[in-house]
């Protein structure tokens, strides 16, 4: 059932790939849910983020159960504000960003074969002495939360626009070429943050995940890692060696992933730094289609319809 105040999309919203409980994919119980979900959260005084879309989103992060996805969203919306996200978005600028790369490749480039934006992360070379003379830790989190609000808004949108299929997660790829036991540890904090800013902030936007070049005994390293993650994040971990290219390729076409990972991609002045994706282009980043609701069920087509000609009339 679409919420015609929230639910105004300018892009595809469905994807026929997608499992139950996404937008689509759900059933009367879950659209009731996802109703006094809101219904809820609006009595409480909250106004933004209440489409459809982040709905579902909170709810199969806690198994559609209201109480735990309100528990979920009204922590999320705490945080924003001490966070201060919307002056983020609004303000900051990671002038440091092509020195901190030296020391900590993290950035976005291009998509998958399902469409999807692909986050490279290369640990190996993470240096915190020499990152903590060029920035803080406060400002390198600043600027991974303007980076998921910017995947959020353009990247997502854009690339289901491209797609033509709604596209609500990423493809990530974690290169551990170089990390020792000891670096592991060095990190561990740092990595724990950041976890903890994905998961409990940003539900819901992991499609899967590829560790590569992971080293030997790795295996009992992520096995505290994975002991602050969702069960149902790990699902989506593969854990690959050095041989990892086919996997990898099979997953995202060459062109689009970078020569350093086996791919035929060499942007001018670095892939890292490129930020090349559908949301670079202009013919994504405009409305393809009347901003129209969405029908959260397969079970009622016409309702749909109904709301999408009102809205185009409109």
């Amino acid at each position: 059932m679409a919420d015609l105040k929230y639910d105004n999309y300018t892009y595809p919203t469905t994807n026929p790939e997608a499992g139950p409980g996404h937008p689509g994919k759900t059933t009367p119980e879950q659209d009731a849910k996802v109703v006094e979900f809101r219904a809820e959260l609006e009595a409480e005084g909250y106004k933004e983020r209440l489409d459809t879309h982040t709905l579902l989103r909170f709810l199969r992060a806690r198994k559609f159960d209201i109480e735990l996805a309100k528990q979920m969203f009204t922590g999320c919306e705490t945080w924003r504000t001490e966070f201060k996200v919307e002056d983020i978005c609004k303000d900051f600028v990671y002038v440091e960003k092509p020195k901190v790369l030296e020391y900590y490749p993290q950035y976005y480039h291009k998509t998958d074969k399902d469409g999807r934006p692909v986050y490279f992360e290369q640990l190996g070379k993470i240096d915190l002495a020499q990152m903590y003379k060029i920035t803080t830790e406060e400002r390198m989190l600043q600027n991974l939360v303007l980076e998921y609000e910017r995947l959020s808004d353009p990247r997502l949108p854009a690339c289901s626009r491209k797609a033509g299929k709604l596209l609500e997660t990423c493809c990530t790829i974690m290169d551990l070429k170089g990390v020792g036991i000891t670096s592991v540890s060095q990190v561990y904090g740092f990595v724990k943050k950041v976890t903890a800013i994905s998961q409990n902030y940003y539900p819901e936007r992991l499609g899967k995940l590829y560790i590569i070049n992971a080293p030997w005994g790795f295996a009992g390293a992520f096995k505290m890692v994975k002991s602050f993650l969702d069960p149902v994040t790990v699902e989506k971990i593969h854990l690959l060696g050095s041989g990892y290219q086919t996997e990898l390729l099979a997953q995202i076409p060459a062109e689009n992933l970078p020569v350093i990972f086996g791919g035929k991609c060499e942007c001018e002045g670095g892939c890292e730094l490129s930020d090349a994706g559908p949301w670079q282009e202009e013919e994504y980043l405009k409305p393809q289609i009347q901003p129209t609701p969405t029908a959260t069920t397969t079970a009622a087509p016409a309702e749909a319809e109904k709301a999408a000609e009102t809205t185009a009339a409109a």
